[in-house]
């Protein structure tokens, strides 16, 4: 049996796939930025949830925006 990844992890990675292209640190602003810019406050727990969890399936990218958007970024 697989596990169901969450929501919020897929559209995050989703997201992440297409700054894959970039400069790690530009892509996660640009991320951070999509993320503030069109994800409801729940979606956000949500994710900050599962980073603080461990982040498991996540992409690395989506979890230094993550990160770097809870901090203010």
């Amino acid at each position: 049996m697989t596990a169901t990844v969450p929501a919020t992890v897929r559209l995050a990675n989703e997201i992440a796939v297409q700054f894959h292209h970039r400069d790690p640190d530009a892509a996660a602003a640009e991320i951070a930025t999509h993320l503030r810019s069109f994800w409801e406050p729940r979606m956000l727990t949500a994710l900050y949830a599962h980073v603080d969890a461990g982040g498991d399936g996540l992409d690395d990218l989506a979890v230094a925006a993550a990160r770097r958007l809870r901090a203010g970024g």
